[in-house]
């Protein structure tokens, strides 16, 4: 089958239940495009943003290797991060190709574009932004935060998210991606640092609501510190809404079993607990829910099923 003739699924998200999602949803036959955030301030794509003002490589880089199909040993090359004590000190091999191949090309997405095609990617990855882009957070308190890394270190409750500079222009690839895909799905992730950074952007805002796809959202299962503390499934739908308003997410996927008291135990060392399921508020803002055991039970952390979840959002391609 071609790519034409194949239903189209777009991925939006960033961090670390992104890749998790794609390594499943990879497998199957559809269109695959990832749609990923560039604000992380943080490690070695914060020096090189810095240093070389482009967009943040680090969330990139975890797609480009779940996606890939290349041999593992050049995969480790790619992952592989640098030791302290030393000029490269914190920073990932992948981090430092992308920014060559951004400097080779005189451009970020033609540079990640390259190393797809050398690593033998499946779909396409797309930056939500070919620029350099700050995120920022309004505090309850009235104050402001800057920087994805510092925002959840705050110890403060946030209010809002927004990005600068502004206007902050997507990648047009993006917008048509998102108005044309068969499914959206929104990853799981740090709500306000990995989720909405992307959904804020306002063409991509009104692509959610202008796509023909069903609009998925795969809710995190524990709430995150610095993040949302005492958060509800509900809760987290509601922050989306406040941010770029209803009628963007048609449903929402949730796990539906019980968490362990020895994973709750382990899980309250990082002040962090199970997001509750709250059925009724949840349909009351307009959201369908989809429901299931979507935990791999093989993790010691708890973590999506990749192969679980992957096969429900596909089902709702039938």
């Amino acid at each position: 089958m071609t790519n034409e003739s194949l239903p189209s699924v777009v991925v939006l998200g960033g961090g670390t239940g992104m890749p998790v999602l794609l390594r499943g949803l990879k497998s199957f036959p559809i269109d695959l495009t990832a749609i990923v955030t560039v604000a992380d301030d943080g490690g070695s794509s914060g020096k090189l943003r810095d240093e070389l003002s482009i967009p943040a490589p680090g969330d990139i880089r975890n797609v480009i290797a779940a996606l890939s199909d290349a041999e593992p040993m050049l995969l480790d090359l790619f992952q592989h991060r640098f030791a302290d004590g030393n000029g490269l000190s914190g920073h990932s091999m992948g981090n430092l190709l992308l920014a060559a191949m951004t400097s080779i090309t005189d451009d970020f997405f033609h540079g990640i574009k390259e190393i797809s095609r050398v690593l033998n990617v499946k779909g396409t990855i797309l930056p939500i932004a070919n620029q350099n882009m700050f995120l920022h957070a309004l505090m309850e308190d009235g104050t402001v935060v800057s920087g994805e890394s510092k925002i959840p270190c705050s110890g403060k409750k946030i209010n809002k998210v927004f990005l600068s500079p502004q206007p902050v222009q997507p990648l047009p690839e993006a917008v048509e991606a998102v108005k044309n895909a068969d499914l959206v799905v929104i990853a799981p992730g740090s709500l306000y640092t990995s989720t909405l950074p992307n959904m804020i952007v306002s063409q991509i805002s009104d692509a959610l609501r202008e796509t023909h796809g069903e609009v998925v959202y795969v809710c995190n299962v524990m709430t995150q510190f610095g993040e949302t503390t005492g958060y509800s499934a509900a809760d987290h739908v509601k922050a989306i809404h406040d941010h770029i308003g209803e009628g963007c997410l048609d449903a929402i996927l949730v796990h539906n079993q019980p968490i362990s008291t020895d994973v709750r135990k382990l899980y309250a060392k990082e002040n962090a607990e199970p997001v509750v399921y709250d059925h009724e508020r949840v349909k009351q803002l307009g959201v369908d829910i989809i429901e299931g055991d979507i935990i791999d039970p093989n993790q010691v952390t708890l973590r999506h099923d990749t192969d679980k979840v992957a096969k429900m959002l596909v089902s709702l391609l039938d």
